[in-house]
């Protein structure tokens, strides 16, 4: 009986002991879950490398700053993987998935990986939810030695915490700098600490001549470089500087939260003789793009690319020129174009780009300035804005 009894309490003591286990696993896992999710923060704040395993055209749908693509799955795979799901459910998608990427294509995405992991000896794998393509990549890794974490929750995750970022931190004060096209907005924005650079992240300058030579992020990517951007220098300041913009840049839009706050913001206008904008202009918009351009794409297909990009920004704008207007400063534009080529002389861009800003720019941005004058707290030469940005 007394062996019965100690039986009893012995089964009783490890009915005890593997209760409290499971419950120390629910309060880790709980307790890892939580930590990852505030993790997320120090990761991006950090700069911490991303080997983002989901597809490119995932990738190039959304995804974060120093995010490397190196899929599991290329688009094609991918999207047989996914109908094979829809069709035949999970067990025979996973099977298709592991016959699409075996032998020498496992073997050269492992490499890859591999290669990452050495590079970045502090990074995370990602997928789309944290689930079987980063813990498919996570195992194979393990098998050639190399032990690398993975975010829980995977892009989503990261995604919803730009989202979250981006509405807490733009309540922050904001500043907007204004003024004329030449003004120097830009520029002035990118020498503040605490300036955030919209159109940096767009990857366009705002107006029809607003392109670029780098293509513009996927809505989601923008978000989420401007999101970043901000964490990273919000233990540093108390108030945000921005260009005031509209409600889109080319193709990117604003986040609505940022555009409600830069709606009430107090405007700064930067306002610089027609001489000195023009000097900038032929700089930012005639020399540096026909560098970009040509380096870009070569001589010949350079220049033409450059030829079209020019056109394309006048013809964007020739109903509210005018079509009378808008050819007279098409054939000036031309004959610049021809004299640029045989001079490399940008100066000769003046002829078209005078009028343009006299007779449409310059009124349709006074027009919309007249209508914030309430808001306008300084105005001044760039100089004079650059130092009541020191003293303020």
């Amino acid at each position: 009986s007394q062996k019965h009894a100690l039986c009893m309490l012995l089964g009783n003591f490890k009915s005890i002991v593997d209760n409290l286990s499971a419950c120390l696993d629910i309060i880790v896992f709980i307790m890892e879950s939580t930590l990852s999710a505030q993790n997320i923060r120090q990761l991006l704040a950090n700069e911490t490398p991303i080997i983002d395993v989901r597809a490119p055209i995932e990738f190039n749908q959304g995804a974060m700053p120093n995010a490397i693509n190196l899929p599991l799955m290329n688009n094609e795979e991918r999207a047989a993987v996914g109908t094979c799901y829809k069709q035949h459910g999970s067990q025979k998608a996973v099977e298709l998935g592991h016959q699409l990427v075996k032998g020498e294509i496992k073997a050269h995405r492992v490499a890859a990986w591999r290669e990452a992991c050495e590079r970045f000896p502090s990074g995370f794998i990602c997928c789309a939810r944290g689930g079987m393509r980063s813990h498919i990549v996570q195992k194979w890794l393990a098998e050639i030695g190399i032990d690398y974490p993975l975010i829980e929750g995977g892009y989503k995750a990261l995604r919803q915490a730009t989202i979250e970022m981006t509405n807490e931190l733009v309540q922050r004060p904001i500043i907007l700098i204004g003024g004329c096209t030449g003004n120097g907005k830009t520029t002035l924005v990118r020498s503040l600490p605490e300036g955030i650079d919209l159109e940096g992240f767009a990857h366009h300058r705002g107006s029809s001549f607003g392109r670029t030579v780098e293509a513009q992020f996927a809505q989601a990517t923008f978000e989420n470089y401007l999101a970043v951007d901000m964490l990273k220098k919000s233990p540093y300041h108390s108030r945000w500087v921005l260009e005031d913009e509209g409600r889109a840049i080319g193709a990117n839009g604003l986040p609505e939260s940022l555009r409600i706050q830069m709606a009430t913001a107090h405007l700064v206008v930067v306002d610089d003789p027609f001489e000195r904008r023009m000097a900038r202009l032929k700089e930012e918009y005639f020399d540096r793009m026909t560098h970009d351009f040509i380096e870009a794409y070569g001589e010949e297909k350079g220049w033409q690319e450059y030829s079209d990009y020019l056109h394309h920004g006048l013809y964007a704008i020739r109903r509210r020129l005018g079509a009378q207007r808008a050819a007279e400063l098409t054939q000036l534009l031309d004959n610049a174009l021809a004299a640029q080529k045989i001079s490399a002389n940008t100066e000769v861009h003046f002829s078209w780009l005078s009028p343009l800003l006299k007779e449409y720019y310059d009124p349709m941005y006074r027009y919309q300035l007249s209508k914030k004058q309430d808001k306008i707290i300084y105005t001044g030469s760039y100089e004079e804005v650059e130092q009541w940005f020191a003293n303020h």
